[in-house]
């Protein structure tokens, strides 16, 4: 038997390994929400168009609904054989309510049903995405708000480098979230066309209403070329690069936390709620959730790279190598959306140990540039000069194993006649800190003005 919703042309049905590769129903039936939002918006139209009688809309709007319900009460059965989700709605459909339903599909295609499918349901998820980055945003700032006069060492080639706080550190993490959101919500604002009405490829003879099945469904407008409406997923694309930028930076904070937890470095503990215990070494405590967001990056850029490669040589229009966008889409956005909440969690989680912190941050000579700054500032030398100055100092301290601190005042006069006892105000990780007040710094009242001014915006929002 051929298909019996498109096999007219056919005389028997596809093979067994046809169908197999063929059908998307496993992976593409969490659209069904989506679907049928489609088709309810479709069918009004056709009706409101004097397309279809209203007897049939009330019919196919009923069975829809009907069909709704039993997807929702985990009643529907999906059959593969059907291949894909709107083919599984469209039979179900016609057994409800009989040969109207066949009527639903005029002046549409599969190719920009499923195309205005992905466009829903891709842009559900960047809100839901955006949601719970401001949610991450909360937690960081409130950290950071909490922890603005913690001390703690900034590296740059992961070597110390110079004194910041901890909230100077969350609210970096504050800013590329942002960021982040920033280009979930242009992504958003890109893929907000409707295709539905492009039909397969050209359009259709049918005297429809795309600007009314567009703002049915929350598009700001039908997209102008039917081609385009079918052949595009740069919609998937953008917004698995906005997500795989978003997952970069969760990875990069979810190494830090793997390296900040371990014992040589100590800098913060996280609770039971967030770490494993090993089968074999009862002491372990493994930051296993941080580890997990770490790889799942790679998940998510695969699926980047995975749709672009597939659709890097397809001609105008629709293609089946399309249906592979789903697959990757599906799992990648959602992986970000569980990273996401990890992630927040374990921010909120967290205790930074404040005496191993500040330990750290005097380590390694932290404050030479304090040094360097200061020797330009009151002695008047030129950078170059004074950084080699302060060169001179950190050797001479190291040759002795003890911090620029320590050398007396005659040590200091050996590189530097000029040298007082003043330069020792800057030499300590706060006094440091606190001289960092240019905007951005890392100074401790910049950082509470920061992390006061995001917790603000961000209430404002869900004001």
């Amino acid at each position: 038997m051929s298909n019996r919703m498109w096999g007219g042309r056919f005389a028997s049905g596809p093979a067994e390994i046809m169908e197999e590769i063929n059908a998307s129903i496993g992976f593409d039936k969490r659209l069904a929400p989506q679907d049928i939002r489609g088709s309810l918006a479709h069918v009004a139209m056709l009706g409101a168009a004097g397309i279809l009688p209203p007897e049939d809309v009330s019919a196919i709007r009923d069975g829809l609904k009907a069909v709704q319900a039993e997807i929702e009460a985990g009643q529907f059965e999906f059959k593969r054989e059907l291949e894909d989700i709107h083919m599984s709605v469209e039979s179900r459909l016609r057994e409800i309510v009989g040969p109207a339903a066949g009527r639903l599909h005029t002046a549409r295609s599969r190719n920009d049903q499923v195309a205005t499918d992905m466009k829903l349901w891709v842009r559900d998820t960047l809100d839901s995405l955006d949601a719970q980055a401001a949610e991450l945003q909360r937690a960081l700032a409130d950290k950071a708000r909490q922890h603005a006069d913690t001390v703690m060492p900034g590296f740059t080639h992961l070597q110390s480098a110079q004194p910041v706080t901890f909230g100077h550190h969350c609210l970096a993490y504050v800013e590329m979230l942002g960021r982040d959101r920033g280009r979930f919500r242009d992504a958003r604002a890109r893929l907000n066309e409707c295709p539905l009405g492009a039909a397969a490829l050209a359009g259709t003879s049918f005297p429809i209403d795309r600007h009314a099945t567009a703002a049915a469904l929350g598009f700001d407008r039908p997209t102008a070329n039917s081609l385009d409406s079918v052949a595009d997923r740069d919609f998937a694309l953008e917004s698995l690069s906005a997500a795989s930028i978003c997952a970069v930076h969760l990875s990069r904070f979810a190494e830090e936390l793997v390296v900040w937890t371990s014992a040589q470095f100590g800098f913060v503990k996280l609770s039971d709620g967030f770490t494993t215990g090993s089968s074999i070494m009862p002491q372990k405590r493994n930051p296993d959730a941080a580890e997990l967001v770490r790889a799942k990056a790679g998940r998510v850029i695969g699926a980047l790279t995975g749709l672009l490669i597939v659709m890097k040589g397809l001609p105008l229009a629709y293609s089946k190598d399309m249906q592979e966008d789903k697959e990757g889409t599906f799992d990648a956005l959602q992986a970000l959306s569980l990273c996401l909440a990890a992630m927040t969690g374990m921010v909120r989680d967290l205790a930074p140990v404040p005496e191993v912190l500040a330990r750290a941050a005097g380590s390694g000579y932290a404050t030479a540039t304090d040094l360097a700054d200061w020797l330009v500032r009151e002695l008047g030398l030129p950078f170059r000069d004074a950084h080699h100055v302060t060169g001179r100092l950190v050797g001479a301290a190291s040759a002795r194993g003890v911090g620029l601190e320590a050398l007396s005042l005659a040590e200091m006069q050996e590189a530097e006649p000029r040298i007082t006892e003043a330069v020792y105000a800057v030499l300590g990780v706060e006094n440091s800190v606190n001289s960092r007040t240019s905007y951005g710094g890392t100074a401790p009242a910049n950082v509470r003005s920061q992390a006061e001014r995001w917790i603000a915006q961000l209430g404002r929002e869900t004001a």
